[in-house]
């Protein structure tokens, strides 16, 4: 019982906390990250404190089309990779990195995630963990790829312009065996992409500089019979300057093997989702996005792919699969 009033407490703690933050960093300003449908499989890319926590050697690569059809759509490329480490094994370790092109802009982050976990209960059931997040972020401009109204606007007279800024965040992660929710902000650091120079009336500051974004996430899985699993999860970042974003999925795993169900991104775009675990150390997922605004009238929708490598440390160890 003591357990159990336990793991409710921190939930509801958990959630109260993350939604009192989110409330008091409003600000308004502009969203650059990717977006990611798939975002159930691919939660350290948003929040480091996820590292380690499938307790097995991971790794995962999603990409994403965006838009098809649609001239310098975005096109978005994740890899990392993930371990438990320590005596204790209360300690994760991991690499990440997002690949991200829309029209001249190529955008690469490179980082290292750490996650320290707390045990919650005896049982080893529930963790509360914490994570850092640490790197580089490379910009690279190619103003060549533009059709320039005015070709001798001096914003645009280089041909390339190439950044590299630190990047660091940090986020929380609770879960059970069947429970999860997060609170993450994967960039602290608000980096200029340009520098104004001896430009004159220019206000770049507003239109050329990261803005933070905050992610909350969380999930639950019902187990509606011996063969049949139901798992409604939702995402939500917050970017100042834009409209917020509110992801909603349903999935069902069957047999547990397939996993079939659908998402809807808040005035955005409707999706379908498919996976298959084809073995205990292999999954894949796929992804389409049809969208709701004006945009569907140019482009066939959206597409994404992932497949994610469980690694087992100890070969007596069996992992059930997880949906996240």
């Amino acid at each position: 019982m003591k357990s159990l009033f336990r793991t409710l407490f921190v939930r509801g703690y958990l959630i109260e906390l993350i939604f009192i933050l989110t409330l008091g960093m409003y600000k308004a300003q502009g969203q650059q990250d990717p977006q990611y449908t798939q975002y159930m499989y691919n939660t350290q890319i948003v929040n480091p404190a996820y590292a380690g926590s499938r307790e097995v050697l991971s790794m995962g690569i999603l990409g994403r089309m965006q838009w098809v059809n649609l001239e310098g759509a975005p096109r978005t490329g994740t890899f990392t990779m993930n371990t438990p480490i320590g005596a204790l094994q209360n300690m994760g370790l991991g690499l990440s990195i997002v690949y991200d092109q829309i029209g001249p802009a190529t955008e690469s982050n490179i980082n290292v995630d750490y996650s320290y976990s707390v045990q919650l209960d005896k049982h080893d059931i529930s963790k509360l963990s914490f994570g850092l997040k640490a790197g580089i972020d490379l910009l690279d401009v190619d103003y060549e790829k533009l059709n320039l109204e005015n070709p001798n606007d001096p914003l645009f007279q280089n041909t390339v312009d190439n950044k590299i800024q630190p990047q660091i965040g940090a986020g929380i992660y609770y879960h059970t065996q069947k429970f999860y929710a997060g609170f993450s902000v994967p960039n602290f650091l608000n980096s200029k992409h340009f520098d104004a120079g001896s430009l004159e009336n220019q206000d770049l500051e507003n239109i050329a500089i990261e803005r933070l974004h905050y992610f909350f996430i969380t999930g639950y899985v019902f187990d509606l019979s011996p063969n049949l699993k139901f798992k409604p999860a939702t995402m939500v970042k917050f970017v100042s300057g834009s409209p917020l974003q509110w992801d909603m999925s349903a999935n069902f795993m069957i047999n547990e093997k397939f996993i079939l169900g659908g998402s809807y991104r808040w005035n955005s775009s409707i999706s379908a989702l498919a996976g298959f675990q084809i073995s205990q150390s292999v999954f894949i997922g796929l992804a389409y996005d049809y969208d709701s605004t004006q945009v569907k009238d140019y482009t066939s929708g959206s597409y994404e792919a992932m497949v994610r490598f469980d690694i087992f440390h100890k070969t007596d160890k069996v992992l059930t699969p997880r949906f996240f």
